[in-house]
């Protein structure tokens, strides 16, 4: 899905990923949910921060492989000068932790150059049982 590149297009890209997952039989309040939606509260604040571009929007695609395994989330704007690094903030910073709760929650999460158009897609991978709540 395309969001405006503001706080208000990351919120609702991040609801949209708590209510696909609920859907998709990982409810509202599990662990599942819960972190794979802090995972793209994350990537979505960093594109709108960090990726925006005046008049251009992100895209979120949110995937789940064959055997349900696992969730991908990937986050596509068009700034390609900047791309992410995990770093460790200072103690006292008040900004610069997203990356680290997305290396620290996420089983696998990186970059690659956006397909046809200039840009970035940032992603992160969540392995989960292939368990789904009924």
């Amino acid at each position: 899905m395309r969001f405006t590149s503001t706080p208000r297009g990351a919120r609702l890209a991040r609801r949209l990923v708590s209510h696909r997952l609920h859907e998709w039989g990982h409810p509202y309040g599990t662990t599942t949910n819960d972190t794979v939606t802090l995972i793209a509260a994350e990537l979505t604040a960093n594109a709108v921060r960090h990726g925006h571009l005046p008049g251009r929007d992100f895209h979120l695609r949110l995937t789940v492989n064959t055997d349900a395994t696992l969730i991908r989330i990937e986050v596509i704007d068009t700034r390609t000068e900047r791309t992410p690094t995990l770093t460790a903030p200072e103690p006292d910073a008040e900004a610069g932790r997203g990356l680290v709760l997305v290396a620290a929650l996420a089983t696998r999460w990186g970059t690659t150059p956006r397909q046809g158009s200039p840009g970035k897609t940032v992603w992160a991978q969540l392995a989960v049982s292939g368990q789904v709540q009924t």
